[in-house]
């Protein structure tokens, strides 16, 4: 760890931050409120809502979002004239998932070979311990030189849009010089990382049809058109013999120029089992960052056990497209209809629904907060060199903002490495990763703020 003041104020305040990602881990803060009540998400907002109060925060609102979710908003102003950087995290979680699973209770932070075990102790809350440690570190130093305004999101893991729709509706509210989110995380424990592309996304529903009901398969089968059949041909089209992902139109062959994941790497991090090939071609990130991916989701059609021999009328699946950095996600979704409705065979009816869509991401790179973002990491990772990654997945948000503030710069960080296990069982934080990007990201704000 580091020598600088900063790095020694943060050491101390471990303990403290032990003791309140515990209190923020027991909140039961799923946002589904047919599985989890709303109280728990409540209670946590309300955490929220006192822990910037006490930090000096102003303007501290509950903002009460269209999806029915609270999003924490607080206001912390430096120096006159100073810039303005907006802190992100999120405060829900996803379902624990089986909590039989869990070697120890999922909302209750516990400590086990070095890590702290919770739902949510690294993908999000943990992120919201973060800023508060660097904040609290740069008070303790001198002051923070920036204004600083944090919002805590109340249903990210849902991807039901809430804050981007109050975030639309409200411009000023979040507007800043630059975006620092706190939901990405290491590319390894120990190797600081910015993510700086994310693939967007687009889900569709699928819906076969080709006979009026179900028949014997013994007497029709042969020549009546099975619609399960029908749906399993339109899902294999979608991949070429090695995996690839092929949809009519898009592009699947552009290259990853950063931080390179390592085959072996992959296969140990996505626990492939042994003599299984990965599917796809050109390098690891290349697959997951730079290209189109798409995923058979789910499929309906009658379940092994109590299965009848018979001719499927209907069948129906859920296919997700990631769609790389530099696709627009709603042409990406057109082609993918089209692939779709031109591969159906049989002229068998298709019906094709849109349920979901989220636009790729990606930074500039040379702008100075990532300047200021490698110099702080440099600081707090001891001489290591800041990397950059990409993210297959999506974080709506994050094109929202851009969106709204087309000159603020937006940095992904976070506590989310693969030991995390995010929205598995058994997740956890390394506090030593908790304690270097708190340091990290208070050095950011002191570097930042003299630019």
């Amino acid at each position: 760890m580091s020598s600088h003041p900063i790095a020694g104020t943060v050491a101390a305040l471990m303990p403290q931050a032990r003791t309140e990602l515990a209190e923020l881990v027991a909140f039961r803060s799923v946002a589904d409120f047919d599985q989890f009540p709303k109280s728990e998400s409540e209670a946590a907002a309300r955490w929220i809502t006192d822990a910037l109060t006490a930090e000096g925060f102003q303007d501290v609102a509950v903002l009460d979002t269209p999806d029915g979710t609270q999003s924490v908003y607080g206001y912390l102003p430096g120096p006159e004239g100073a810039k303005t950087v907006l802190l992100y995290a999120h405060y829900d979680v996803q379902p624990p998932l089986d909590e039989a699973g869990w070697t120890t209770p999922p909302f209750e932070l516990t400590e086990r070979d070095g890590r702290w075990y919770g739902r949510g102790a690294a993908d999000c809350k943990g992120g919201v311990i973060m800023h508060l440690l660097a904040l609290r570190a740069l008070k303790a130093n001198g002051g923070v030189p920036v204004h600083v305004k944090v919002i805590a999101e109340g249903s990210e893991e849902q991807g039901t849009g809430g804050l981007e729709r109050y975030a639309e509706e409200h411009p000023e509210l979040l507007a800043a010089d630059t975006i620092v989110i706190g939901d990405a995380g290491n590319f390894r424990v120990g190797l600081p990382t910015v993510t700086s592309t994310l693939r967007g996304m687009t889900m569709l529903r699928v819906q076969v049809d080709t006979l009026e009901g179900n028949l014997h398969s013994g007497q029709f089968g042969g020549a009546a058109p099975d619609a399960l059949a029908a749906l399993i041909r339109v899902l294999d089209s979608l991949r070429a013999e090695d995996g690839s992902t092929t949809v009519d139109g898009l592009g699947g062959e552009a290259s990853w120029e950063g931080l390179q994941y390592a085959e072996d790497q992959f296969r140990q991090d996505a626990k492939v089992l042994d003599g299984v090939d990965l599917i796809g071609s050109g390098t690891v990130a290349d697959r997951i960052w730079a290209r189109p991916a798409v995923t058979v989701l789910g499929i309906d059609c009658p379940p092994v056990v109590g299965a009848t021999p018979s001719v499927q009328a209907s069948a129906r699946g859920l296919i997700s497209l990631r769609v790389p950095p530099g696709v627009d996600a709603a042409e990406a979704t057109k082609l993918l209809q089209a692939h779709i409705e031109a591969h159906t065979p049989w002229n068998a009816r298709v019906r094709v629904e849109q349920v979901g869509q989220g636009q790729p991401f990606s930074a500039d790179t040379t702008s100075p907060a990532y300047a200021a973002m490698a110099d702080a990491m440099a600081v707090a990772y001891l001489g290591q060199e800041m990397q950059y990654a990409g993210q297959g997945g999506s974080i709506p948000l994050c094109n929202t903002l851009a969106a709204l503030y087309p000159s603020a710069e937006i940095l992904l960080i976070g506590l989310s490495e693969p030991e995390a296990q995010i929205h598995a069982v058994n997740e956890s934080v390394s506090p030593e990763e908790l304690e270097r990007l708190a340091v990290a990201e208070a050095l950011f704000l002191s570097n930042y703020a003299t630019d």
